[in-house]
């Protein structure tokens, strides 16, 4: 039985050392292409006719706020055309047709778009409104965005060349700030919007339209197949199809598009949940296609980390259960060169450390303050393992699922607040219940960490207890807050 154990725990931190490793590769790169800049159409003039669509799914705090946004972007109205895609089923109707009539008056072209059934969730939506659209692009926002009025300008002026087919801009947090919950989310993705965006696209990597926040040329979405609801990530899976057609990506870090980041914690692990779940299905659909592809073998190994880095957290969850009986192996049997090898695994922790203190360096002048929140977001990482390891087994088994679209309530600051609103949560999973049995478990592991004296396996064991108590008494409280 032991043998079992050291087994199973070796081939779990392998897993995660390498993708750990990863991350030096990526800081590798970074320094290497740091001075690689596109270059935009210095004679750019407004003249290509965009249409700008606007997916939305029952977002009745922040639907005015967006299209009032939108109408507000610096560009010719009869160049602009605004489709706002309406699947919702709630007030939000009412309050869009009031909102779209109101700008129609003010001398918009700006529909209305209603479908009798979701089919196809997201994608199904901006497939229906392809239909009618009267772009050579194509802007998608999301509800719980703020586009700045330059956008169209800063973006369009970087179709210079005509196999460029995506131009996608950085997610800004307007509420980064706004609680330990978002300030962990916002350090998280600066990590993949700052270096790993960044780096793909600048060492000739594929890069994905992030769902929202960037313009595609329409011959494009067209030329790879169009949009196709068969995936929880419609937007990963056109970007890789488009990208083996061969168009060009180009990714903008200096120009961010402003969002709300979830409040809610439940509302951020349904997003967390869809987002690992259609890597996992789009991973399936697309890696063949890559591998088969005559795409440079360098492309096509960064794809695979690309695509398959969710699959990370059944390994991070084995761990954790893992890390207990561990302990008391290492006290009570001759395993010493075993455990003394096993300290190389740190390599992966600090290659993780730089991959997110440079994120915060290239673009916060408080990095100091936003990096120590590292450890936080260590522990949620883990403690999420639950949630997303669930997701990935989904995925790999082919059980489809419904697109739940992550609730916005319009918070920004601490004046705002998500409590008592709509769309909150009050079901419990069973997932919750596991996190709060794994928080107990790993409490088990820091007690017999502190009584045999491992102090290097400590640090750890606090991580695991502390992300799995957070995530799962939060899931609880935020669950059960009322007004």
């Amino acid at each position: 039985m032991d043998n079992v154990v050291l087994i199973s725990y070796f081939i779990s931190l392998t897993i995660l050392f390498i993708f750990g490793l990863h991350g030096f590769i990526m800081i590798y790169y970074y320094n290497k292409y740091k001075n690689v800049k596109y270059t935009p159409k210095k004679d750019f003039s407004p003249t290509a006719t965009v249409t700008i669509q606007l997916p939305l799914y029952n977002e009745l705090y922040v639907v005015e706020r967006l299209i009032n946004a939108v109408c507000e972007i610096d560009y010719p109205k009869d160049k602009m055309e605004i489709q706002v895609l309406d699947d919702s089923t709630d007030e939000t109707v009412q309050i869009t047709a009031k909102v779209v009539e109101e700008k129609r008056k003010a001398g918009f072209d700006i529909i209305h778009v209603r479908r009798d059934s979701r089919e196809g969730f997201k994608a199904g939506a901006l497939k229906e409104g392809m239909k009618t659209a009267k772009g050579e692009y194509i802007a998608i926002f999301d509800a719980d965005f703020i586009p700045q009025k330059e956008f169209l300008k800063k973006t369009l002026a970087f179709f210079n060349d005509d196999k460029v087919g995506m131009v996608q801009t950085r997610w800004e947090h307007i509420n980064g700030d706004y609680s330990i919950l978002t300030r962990a989310q916002a350090l998280a993705l600066d990590g993949h919007f700052v270096i790993e965006q960044t780096v793909r696209n600048k060492a000739g990597f594929f890069i994905n339209f992030n769902g929202t926040g960037g313009v595609w040329r329409r011959s494009c979405i067209e030329d790879a197949g169009n949009w196709d609801g068969d995936t929880l990530t419609e937007d990963l899976d056109l970007s890789y199809r488009a990208q083996l057609n061969g168009w060009k990506f180009i990714y903008l870090k200096d120009f961010t598009s402003p969002a709300e980041l979830p409040s809610e914690i439940n509302a951020l692990k349904s997003q967390q949940f869809r987002w690992t779940k259609g890597a996992i299905e789009t991973a399936k659909k697309i890696l063949p296609l890559v591998w088969k592809s005559k795409i440079p073998l360098r492309v096509k190994i960064q794809s695979t980390f690309h695509l398959t880095n969710n699959i990370v957290f059944p390994f991070i969850l084995l761990a954790a259960i893992l890390n207990v009986p561990l302990i008391f192996i290492k006290n009570s049997g001759p395993h010493h060169a075993y455990f003394a090898m096993m300290s190389i695994f740190v390599l992966a922790f600090i290659g993780s450390f730089l991959f997110y203190l440079y994120s915060q360096k290239d673009i916060r002048t408080d990095w100091r303050k936003k990096i120590v929140l590292f450890p936080l977001f260590m522990a949620g990482s883990m403690g999420f393992a639950v949630n997303n390891s669930r997701a990935v087994f989904e995925g790999l088994m082919n059980r489809k699922s419904e697109f739940v679209r992550t609730p916005k309530f319009k918070v920004v600051d601490g004046k705002d607040s998500w409590i008592g609103k709509k769309y909150t949560n009050r079901k419990l999973g069973f997932s919750v219940y596991v996190e709060l049995i794994m928080a107990i478990y790993c409490l088990i592991g820091v007690a017999s960490s502190i009584y045999f004296a491992e102090i290097a396996a400590l640090p750890f064991q606090i991580l695991f207890f502390l992300g799995f108590s957070f995530v799962s008494l939060t899931s609880i409280k935020h669950a059960y807050t009322k007004a």
